[in-house]
């Protein structure tokens, strides 16, 4: 299988902070792979994936892209080849539906004719229906609508590579778990490599077909969710999982 990222050995400092953001860490990710992130505040997992699109630098390691080092790369060249979608969706307010998700298309200098098809099929994908949704205003959406149309600008141009900041989160349970199923189709309908980062275990477990468990900047375990679930490596990880079947114990428990 063709490798999408790779870290090797990739260590981030904070100036004026104890400690590693991230240390020492190596992975790889395969193409058309879906990975969650998963850990607490602080735990390293946001930094892990700013690195990716170079939002953040590290202090020590490689990181390398479809077989290219990142850091031999133009930021904005290799942005453009990633789609980024994070929790606060940043729509612009004074632009139609339409106009927000064509402004990377737009900077890439693709005709008119093609905007407008790309936007209707994007609008399509995230389950909006482009002639009741192109030309309104972010204001006039709902919160998990206007996560949608975050979702598909970051597919506008057609990234082989999605990263995910705990895109949901701020989103009601319902509409979570909605969007959780819309994301899981477009990634088995357009194959591309999903990076996707959440605290919500979950979450992380429903949407991963492989999980990284971080804790205190450092990779504590990654694999399957069933795997991890069967065989958990390590104490931190037995523990998040117990405290997961603790919790849905009570669920059943007052449920019955």
């Amino acid at each position: 299988m063709e490798i999408a990222i790779e870290f090797k050995k990739v260590t981030k400092t904070y100036p004026k902070t104890s400690g590693h953001a991230v240390n020492d860490v190596s992975a790889r990710i395969y193409n058309g792979e879906f990975i969650t992130i998963l850990g607490s505040s602080g735990s390293g997992k946001t930094t892990l994936l700013k690195m990716v699109n170079r939002l953040i630098d590290p202090n020590s390691g490689t990181i390398e892209v479809l077989g290219h080092n990142i850091q031999q790369q133009d930021p904005v060249q290799l942005r453009r080849n990633i789609g980024y979608v994070i929790q606060q969706i940043g729509l612009f307010p004074h632009m139609t539906i339409k106009e927000n998700i064509a402004v990377v298309m737009r900077l890439l200098k693709w005709d008119n004719q093609a905007i407008q098809q790309r936007v209707d099929e994007l609008l399509d994908l995230v389950n909006l229906d482009p002639k009741e949704y192109r030309h309104r205003y972010p204001s006039q959406l709902s919160g998990g609508q206007q996560q949608r149309v975050g979702l598909a600008r970051a597919l506008a141009s057609n990234p082989s590579i999605m990263l995910l900041d705990e895109p949901f989160g701020a989103l009601d349970a319902i509409t979570r778990i909605s969007l959780q199923e819309e994301l899981l189709l477009i990634h088995q309908q357009s194959q591309k490599t999903f990076l996707f980062v959440t605290h919500d275990i979950n979450e992380a477990f429903r949407l991963g077909s492989r999980v990284i468990i971080m804790d205190q900047g450092e990779i504590q375990q990654f694999d399957t969710p069933q795997n991890i679930i069967k065989a958990p490596v390590n104490e931190f990880v037995e523990k998040l999982i117990t405290v997961t079947k603790q919790q849905h114990e009570v669920w059943e428990t007052h449920h019955d």
